[in-house]
């Protein structure tokens, strides 16, 4: 019942952003999509988390000029908003607003306040295939409250991003459906301090057919905590023309999440694209002071029409020192 009320809203919500969307003097636009897929953990050396989950999630974002400087975005989520402890399908859905805020432009230089999702490392969301960003995915920064400041550097073109913020801790941070409880400065955690004393920067340069990156930041500690977390990241990807792609990623964390203790995180993934399919491998390596951790993961691709396809992926993790084996198949439809 939850996920056709939860589902229901959010098909209004993009009527609603469709119906906007064609009137293009009013300066509305929007994007969405829907997955549908099973993520199965078919083999692990602690059978408890051999467990299969059914899913469906959905993302709708927006973006409405308020005046030719002046524009306001937001994003919402629907998903099961806590991880699967035995098998499941369609369950512990919620919706919650992942972005929601102000865009101010300055010439060519843009500055964002409200919930947003600050810039630092793009491995993961970038990574290749179904698993791809699976580790990588740790040090993603997002549902930020604070102020970003994006502004082209240089005659080369360069891009450079500066975030100030601090974990959501607004009724934002709730979900409706199935609640995954609001976020409090109490509950600790680095970067959730409730003020603007956490700072991300990154600086990106393209080559051709080739993106660098270089970032940095630096996460408070919260309530009960004693260290502070400093990163720093580095990588780049290319585009070899010839359907063959590649990405790279390094970044290390001193006291990383807020613990006596560093880690470092290697990425690498290709893609190589031949009509409608794409074929991709992608492993991750995490070095830490107690253990160190990895996936190696492989995915197909399939672009079924311009707004369809389909994913398959598998992939195999030492995480925490014990090994599992994971199969993933999703389709995903695009608006």
């Amino acid at each position: 019942m939850k996920t056709t009320i939860l589902t229901t809203g959010l098909v209004g919500l993009l009527v609603a952003g469709a119906t906007s969307a064609a009137a293009q003097d009013a300066g509305f636009a929007w994007v969405g999509s829907v997955e549908v897929g099973v993520d199965s953990t078919l083999r692990a050396d602690d059978q408890a988390a051999e467990v299969t989950d059914a899913y469906i999630s959905a993302e709708a974002a927006f973006e409405a000029a308020l005046s030719d400087r002046i524009t306001a975005f937001g994003a919402m989520s629907l998903e099961s908003v806590t991880d699967a402890e035995d098998d499941r399908a369609f369950e512990d859905m919620g919706l919650y607003v992942s972005a929601l805020g102000l865009r101010f432009g300055f010439g060519d230089t843009t500055v964002s306040v409200g919930k947003l999702n600050p810039v630092f490392g793009v491995a993961w969301d970038a990574a290749p295939g179904f698993y791809g960003t699976s580790l990588a995915g740790d040090y993603e920064l997002s549902e930020m409250i604070g102020v970003t400041v994006e502004t082209p550097v240089g005659a080369a073109g360069g891009t450079l991003s500066f975030a100030a913020f601090y974990a959501d801790d607004t009724a934002l941070s709730n979900s409706i459906g199935n609640k995954r409880g609001r976020n409090s400065v109490a509950a600790g955690g680095v970067g959730n301090t409730g003020k603007l004393n956490n700072v991300a920067l990154q600086y990106t340069q393209d080559f051709g057919d080739t993106t660098a990156w270089v970032g940095a930041r630096h996460l408070s500690a919260g309530v009960g905590g004693s260290f502070d977390e400093t990163g720093v990241v580095a990588g780049a990807s290319h585009d070899f023309g010839n359907g063959i792609s590649m990405i790279g990623e390094l970044a290390h964390f001193t006291n990383a999440g807020g613990e006596d203790a560093d880690a470092t995180y290697a990425t690498l993934g290709g893609a190589y694209a031949l009509d409608d399919w794409t074929f991709s491998a992608t492993a991750t390596l995490i070095d830490a002071e107690s253990n160190t951790d990895s996936m190696i993961a492989l995915g197909v691709d399939r672009a079924l029409t311009e707004n369809v396809e389909v994913n398959f992926g598998l992939a195999r993790f030492d995480v925490g020192g014990e090994k599992s084996t994971a199969l993933g198949l999703a389709a995903v439809v695009s608006f």
